[in-house]
């Protein structure tokens, strides 16, 4: 199955839906995604851009609330914190300082912009 996002004027996106790879195959039989895209005009209008759910393709499987950045040509992530800053390779957001790696729970403190160790939750 191929995946695609559909976009919402400010390139946010709205769904991700799946479209059947038969769907994009060209008549020498190589998948083309303008195939997928005019199939989801078609069905539903709008703006659509195929994600890869390995994220080989526009570095992140896209989901709801993402961003498409066409300049990067990827998906982001909203940003989480004020602080974090975007991985230009990954286009993945990071905090300033690093996660502790000790084995604890931790979360983010955008206060003091750190990571302050939790308690675990028992199931």
């Amino acid at each position: 199955m191929a995946h695609f996002a559909e976009l919402d004027s400010n390139n946010i996106v709205l769904r991700v839906v799946s479209v059947n790879n038969r769907v994009l195959l060209d008549d020498d039989g190589y998948e083309q995604e303008s195939l997928g895209i005019t199939h989801l005009q078609n069905l539903f209008g709008g703006t659509w851009v195929k994600t890869s759910y390995n994220a080989t393709i526009r570095k992140n499987y896209a989901s709801v609330g993402y961003i498409y950045d066409s300049s990067r040509d990827a998906f982001i992530p909203p940003k989480p914190y004020a602080s974090w800053t975007l991985n230009e390779t990954t286009c993945q957001w990071e905090s300033p300082t690093a996660k502790p790696n000790d084995g604890n729970d931790y979360a983010w403190d955008e206060a003091t912009t750190s990571w302050v160790q939790v308690e675990g939750v028992d199931p």
